[in-house]
């Protein structure tokens, strides 16, 4: 009895350890990461560009305010800190979460530097302030919907369509959380617009002397290493957020999309928090170990260079690094290996050079690695050999036919001398 008790409790205990650790796991076994409350997300090293996490990263989705990133880098690419805008009355006709309706009434034409605008834009996300920017750098709200979408389509955001330059709620005002990521990521390397998005807080100013003290509403800023961001939210979009992180010299900038918004906003900034350090602690997946053999490819060569004949070798490919991806949704379904070989003559074969690349294809990236042979040296040097022995015996045919000729001229002036003589 007291073994079958005991038996069922070793039972019970590996049911429980099983259990916990498939909890523990995510879709992709390594995190739970698949509790997230945001519908679509995705991180990407900034450096490179490289997707580390993602999940749902097609699906369209509404930005809600994170669309000012794209309103953000068009004012940067088109006006300077120190130009003067105008207030106009598509700003001033702005619902609630503007500075006029919030804070305190703005004139018609009252003017702002552009720096102020842009602190306005991203820190405290002010409606009105998007719509200044679009009738100040376009002319009006539909050439500025117009100068979006075509900086989208540059950014291959083919995803994406804008209506607004606030992103308030349109049906035909959607992008993706992958194009949001690139949108994000080439407004960070902006460095107006990364430096707004870095400040805490500020304050702004009209040219009547109206002030505005605005915080930035990205709870994140300045914990855990979250240099930057912008927030959002509608009640078609959910909660949304872009941030970005620097540990240890390493950026890595996160999206998500359509999260919940409760009474302490707290769930999207979670989800953040919680892509971003998984992030942080994943390593890549390795295809083809460092020196690893990743294809056998059968090739010709001429041993001696550029002439003499061809020869068939077994030519072992491999890299001297790991070639490796981040395993996720995303680069899974898009990843591909190319190889192509450029450069096969004796020196290459020996491995002192490149004799190729791998192309590896992910998602919206291809990173590239040089390919070297491991060909055998004893099957090289025989070949050799071998062309050298052909020729060396050509070259004694050579001379002994030089030599019989010479012997045979040698005779036949000895019998002229003789028939002279007689």
């Amino acid at each position: 009895m007291k073994n079958k008790r005991f038996f069922i409790l070793i039972v019970l205990f590996l049911v429980f350890s099983m259990s916990s650790n498939i909890f523990a796991a995510g879709i992709d076994g390594t995190t739970n990461l698949s509790s997230i409350y945001g519908e679509a997300a995705i991180t990407v090293d900034v450096a490179t560009g490289e997707i580390i996490y993602a999940k749902n990263v097609d699906k369209q989705m509404y930005p809600a305010s994170t669309t000012k990133l794209m309103t953000a880098l068009l004012l940067a690419e088109n006006l300077g800190k120190n130009d003067e805008l105008k207030y106009t009355q598509s700003a001033k006709s702005q619902p609630a979460d503007s500075l006029n309706v919030n804070f305190h009434p703005i004139e018609l034409y009252e003017t702002m530097s552009a720096v102020d605008v842009m602190d306005g834009l991203l820190l405290y996300s002010a409606n009105d302030m998007a719509y200044m920017i679009a009738d100040n750098v376009s002319g009006n709200s539909t050439s500025f919907m117009k100068m979006m979408n075509d900086k989208a389509a540059k950014l291959h955001m083919t995803g994406t369509h804008f209506v607004t330059s606030n992103g308030l709620h349109s049906p035909d005002h959607y992008t993706t959380s992958y194009d949001m990521s690139i949108l994000a990521r080439t407004s960070f390397l902006n460095p107006w617009v990364k430096e707004s998005m870095n400040k805490k807080q500020n304050t702004i100013s009209t040219s009547k002397g109206t002030t505005f003290v605005i915080e930035n509403s990205n709870k994140l800023l300045g914990t855990d290493g979250c240099i930057g961001g912008k927030t959002g939210y509608t009640s078609k979009a959910g909660r949304c957020l872009v941030a970005f992180y620097e540990r240890k010299g390493r950026q890595i900038m996160g999206v998500v999309m359509g999260s919940v918004k409760d009474a302490n906003d707290t769930y999207v900034f979670n989800d953040m928090k919680k892509i971003i350090d998984y992030s942080y602690n994943l390593q890549p997946t390795i295809l083809h170990a460092k020196n690893d053999i990743i294809k056998t490819e059968t090739l010709k060569y001429k041993p001696l260079g550029s002439f003499g004949p061809e020869k068939t070798v077994s030519v072992p490919l491999v890299a001297k690094e790991d070639i490796s991806y981040f395993n996720n949704e995303a680069n899974k379904k898009d990843l591909q290996e190319n190889i192509n070989l450029t450069s096969i003559d004796p020196t290459s074969l020996k491995g002192d050079k490149s004799i190729g690349t791998l192309s590896l294809t992910e998602k919206g990236k291809v990173k590239t690695y040089k390919l070297y042979s491991m060909a055998s040296k004893g099957t090289l040097i025989k070949n050799t050999i071998i062309i050298y022995l052909m020729i060396a015996g050509i070259f004694i045919l050579f001379l002994i036919g030089i030599a019989v000729i010479i012997r045979a001229v040698n005779l036949s002036k000895t019998k002229k001398r003789k028939f002279k003589r007689n």
